[in-house]
């Protein structure tokens, strides 16, 4: 568990070109409806997205790295093959509560599995979105989960003297994630 663990990290660059087909992305849902919620209501709706044009409808609704002031997102040709999107049915249940966050780490697990990265985005234009895609008002929009093949190495570095959590990119391009130490989260 700890090395699917280990793969599983906010990517954010993808080999565009290498599509996610429908039957994984089904797959990765599957996870998520199996996983655990609260009072067992399953309030979750799930949009699936691998086609271009649609993916095109999505990306510019989306904000990418707060760290990374000077990176307004990946480019053409190393963004995500696939989307899916997580949805609270309010009809359902009005809170959201922390089922979507179980569901959307199921789903990077999942596909960490298969090879593939992901990025869990919460920073979303709402309102630009559910008009792009037609999602009715009885489904709040949660969280979109990026997917696609990585194109990108991500390093874990412990945090510094200095105390500072922000990830940074090197001069190659590899992505640094500073994590506190397992000492220093434990309280006793």
């Amino acid at each position: 568990m700890k090395d699917l663990i280990l793969k599983s990290r906010s990517y954010r660059r993808f080999h565009q070109e290498v599509a996610v087909d429908l039957g994984t992305l089904r797959g990765l849902v599957d996870l998520a409806r199996l996983s655990p919620t609260g009072n067992n209501l399953q309030p979750l709706k799930y949009v699936l997205s691998r086609d271009a044009a649609r993916n095109a409808q999505i990306f510019p609704h989306l904000a990418w790295a707060g760290y990374l002031n000077d990176w307004p997102g990946p480019a053409e040709g190393e963004r995500p093959s696939a989307y899916i999107i997580i949805l609270q049915d309010t009809e359902i249940r009005k809170e959201a509560g922390c089922d979507y966050g179980i569901a959307a780490q199921s789903i990077l697990l999942g596909a960490a599995e298969k090879g593939l990265g992901g990025c869990m985005i919460g920073s979303i234009e709402k309102t630009g979105l559910r008009k792009a895609l037609n999602i009715p008002q009885q489904y709040e929009i949660l969280l979109v989960v990026a997917l696609g093949k990585p194109k990108e190495k991500i390093v874990l570095d412990p945090v510094g003297p200095d105390g500072d959590i922000k990830y940074w990119r090197d001069d190659r391009g590899v992505h640094h994630v500073p994590k506190r130490s397992l000492d220093d989260l434990i309280i006793e």
